[in-house]
């Protein structure tokens, strides 16, 4: 049997990050990095109303404008380019809103775009902008949820008959009997405010049309080139094949990079208007406005429980607060969130009703973890409410309710399966991890000096691999899920991955060299990965998102090297004129069992396969030496985690500090350790900063308040806590490697954690966090409310 020396050299080590010398030595090319020859620079008009009638638009002082080559309106663009694209359609008849990448007749948000110049720099753009003349006749505006919920609610659109764009309502059981027979039910409002992404590098296209050729060849700052492609020649009426997509580097993509722009239907509708490349790159302020907008949502839900803390049913309504249109995912995030509001327990009676909802602000978008963080705070929030009533441990409720790990696949009650799962097992991890830690001992000591602490716990799932294309196409996604790579080896023995996926600080690139690296016997240093450039790499339907990179493109890497790994072997034995069976490896050198100093080498197998076949290849081999696989798989993945949050509360001021974090987790295999964990602190300290810190602020006109980094607050390393992990290992079962997503977990764990933190150091007062982020005017109100509260209780206990 063929053998290897290590057959696990690289895989489940960790390796530092193969693309940092390039990138901390400033050779790194990002999108503004780029200059192409005759290239021209564009910018958007925004509207300053949230909802207005159009009445007319007068672009000719604009356009005289020396050193502008022309200026389109939302009318010039509608004439020659189809509608913006919604891919994820979960909600049978549900009304979609037509939107162009330019508001044709209507604005509906604030900086919603209605007009573009282009000009031999950006400088004269943004000076021609404000020489175009707009009468817009203002509209009432729905500002929020209520407003739009509201029997009277000025309609978004005049032709509907409210702003609620479609409802479905999921079940599994019967829930109304399980409420009526439950000994407790707890209820809560949970709402999670409007935050985005917000990475470092600012979206930017380069659009450059050939006229003879009669294509378009874009850079542009997506997760998703091949998505990108396909939906800029849908939009275009283009065929695919005259669309190239390329991706530099990206300074962050969090999923809002993922989500397809109208700036990049602009930029190419004006390159091939005027003949010359067009760069359009947002500012600051652009981003707050034009990005993809999250996390807006409000869940109305109940549990009900036995008084042994078993959990019967679960019930409630979400609601998405969608903005004035929809984009690229539709109500596809806020769908995600009821299919995940049961978490990871046996819940055997669900009703679970999804209600999007349009306002006068930006379209709902991607954002790492999707809809899952709001239903993480819908069971994780309802758990320590159940435990509070029936005075029992949190964890042991959640224990209670885990299914066995015998009893995986294990169906979640809505729409998909958990794949695998040893739930108690990590729960005990992070409690004694915890324990370790002597956060009680710390807790103690700060209550004798009069100080408030507290310790959050929460347990999470994250869906990951997306996704088996079949059953995502059945619940609404109109595109692929699958991954595709193609790995070769060249003439001189070394390796190239192309892969369709991304690569935006997570270290796909190093992952995927190791897969490589191990799945063929030779050194890392001897694999280059490349992604980015949809004529090169091959196509992959979902692109960078849904914690899919490693457990679909690793997939397939793994069993692409497979096969080429056979082939490498055959070749090498008929070299040495023995049978493959005895042929082992050992850092890119094939030779007999017991013969190591006698082999040969992969240069020497890629000069037979490809130079010199005579006398060397076999007859039976076709020359080259290249695999392609396709993976789609037959199931998600889920990987899950125990959270710990150690926090101190200020009970004068509503200031909490973030002390320690510690969290138990299994993504099943881990390829790289060191990498896994900076995915895992990243995520958290994302959702740390949606917990406490991060919110759209809009007030009744539905304008922004927090449109800079003035009023929009970022965690920075000195409010992020320590981070311990620790981590097991339960194998994916349909994944070749065993791998599973987890560049999602953080972000799904952290705001519900924050929560749980903030309830236990103030106790005493029976506070219950229910909104975020909890900044300290939002805590105060807690504290003091419920400080009256117990001023009242005792005043009239005095008076009985």
């Amino acid at each position: 049997m063929t053998a290897t020396t290590d057959p696990r050299q690289f895989t489940g080590k960790s390796q530092l990050r193969t693309e940092d010398a390039r990138l901390l030595s400033g050779h790194a090319q990002f999108l503004d990095d780029i200059t192409v020859p005759r290239m021209t620079e564009a910018a958007v008009l925004r509207s300053p109303l949230a909802h207005a009638r159009i009445v007319s638009i007068d672009v000719s002082e604009a356009k005289a404008l020396p050193g502008v080559h022309d200026v389109i309106t939302g009318a010039d663009l509608a004439a020659v380019a189809g509608e913006q694209p919604v891919i994820w359609r979960p909600i049978p008849d549900q009304r979609i809103p037509t939107m162009y990448a330019l508001a044709v007749d209507t604005v509906r948000w604030v900086g919603q775009g209605v007009a573009a110049v282009v000009a031999d720099t950006r400088y004269i753009a943004e000076d021609a902008l404000e020489l175009i003349d707009i009468d817009y006749e203002p509209l009432p505006v729905v500002a929020d949820l209520d407003d739009a919920l509201a029997p009277d609610a000025p309609r978004i659109y005049e032709d509907w008959p409210d702003n609620v764009t479609g409802s479905l309502t999921i079940t599994q059981g019967d829930a109304g009997p399980a409420f009526t027979a439950a000994d407790v039910v707890v209820s809560g409002s949970f709402r999670h405010h409007p935050s985005y992404g917000c990475p470092i590098e600012t979206r930017g296209c380069i659009a450059d049309f050939d006229p003879y050729a009669d294509r378009l060849s874009m850079w542009t700052t997506t997760q998703s080139p091949n998505l990108a492609r396909e939906l800029l020649a849908q939009v275009l009426g283009l065929d695919v094949s005259k669309v190239r997509v390329r991706t530099p580097d990206l300074g962050g993509g969090f999923g809002m990079k993922f989500d397809f722009y109208p700036e990049d239907v602009i930029a190419a509708l004006l390159s091939k208007r005027i003949g010359r490349p067009v760069k359009l790159l947002e500012d600051r302020r652009e981003s707050f406005f034009a990005s993809s907008r999250s996390r807006d949502m409000r869940h109305d839900f109940e549990m009900a429980l036995t008084s042994d803390g078993t959990i019967t049913g679960l019930r409630g309504t979400a609601y998405g607060v969608m903005g004035g249109a929809f984009g690229t995912v539709g109500s596809g995030p806020p769908w995600a969130s009821i299919l995940t509001s049961m978490g990871p327990y046996r819940i055997p009676n669900l009703e679970l009703t999804i209600k999007p909802v349009l306002t006068n602000r930006s379209p709902y978008g991607s954002y790492r973890g999707w809809g899952v963080p709001k239903g993480n705070l819908v069971h994780e929030r309802l758990i320590e409410l159940a435990a509070r009533e029936l005075g029992v441990d949190r964890m042991d409720i959640r224990r209670k309710n885990f299914p066995a790990p015998e009893e995986f696949p294990f169906f979640s009650g809505a729409a998909f399966s958990y794949d695998s799962g040893r739930y108690a097992d990590c729960l005990d991890l992070c409690l004694q991890a915890v324990a370790d830690a002597a956060w009680e001992d710390r807790k103690a000591a700060a209550a004798a000096e009069g100080r408030s602490l507290g310790i959050g716990y929460g347990f999470h799932v994250e869906p990951g691999a997306y996704g088996p294309s079949r059953i995502l196409n059945l619940v609404g996604l109109d595109h692929s899920g699958f991954d595709e790579v193609c790995v070769r080896m060249d003439s001189s023995g070394k390796v190239t991955v192309f892969s369709g996926q991304i690569n935006m600080g997570q270290g796909t690139h190093t992952v995927y060299a190791q897969l490589a690296a191990d799945g063929l016997g030779v050194p890392m240093e001897d694999i280059t990965v490349v992604t980015g450039d949809t004529d090169s790499c091959p196509y992959t339907g979902y692109g960078t998102g849904g914690s899919r990179a490693l457990p679909l493109g690793g997939a397939a890497i793994i069993n692409a090297t497979g096969r080429l790994r056979a082939k490498l072997i055959r070749i090498a034995a008929s070299m040495l004129e023995a049978n493959p069976e005895d042929i082992e490896i050992d850092s890119g050198r094939f030779f007999v069992a017991g013969t190591a100093s006698q082999g040969v080498t992969t240069a020497e197998i890629g000069r037979a396969a490809y130079r010199n076949l005579n006398g060397l290849l076999p007859e039976e081999e076709t020359p080259t030496l290249e695999e392609v696989d396709v993976f789609d798989p037959p199931n998600m993945t889920t990987s899950y985690g125990c959270t710990a949050l150690l926090v101190e509360v200020d009970r004068e001021t509503g200031q909490v500090d973030l002390l320690d974090c510690i969290q138990a987790h299994d993504a099943g295999v881990i390829v790289n350790p060191m990498l896994a964990d900076g995915q895992l602190a990243g995520g958290l300290a994302q959702a740390f900063g949606g917990g406490l810190y991060e919110e759209f602020v809009y007030d009744e006109d539905a304008q922004m308040r927090t449109a800079s980094f003035m009023d929009f607050l970022l965690p920075t390393a000195s409010e992020i806590p320590p981070f311990t992990f620790v981590h097991q290992e339960t194998p994916a079962p349909d994944i070749p490697g065993g791998m599973k997503g987890l560049g999602e977990a953080g972000t799904i764990a952290g705001v519900s954690l924050v929560g749980s933190a903030i309830d236990d150091a103030l106790r005493d007062l029976g506070v219950a966090v229910d909104e975020f982020p909890v900044t300290p005017p939002r805590l105060l109100a807690l504290i003091e409310a419920a400080q009256e509260g117990a001023s009242s209780g005792a005043d009239k206990e005095g008076t009985r």
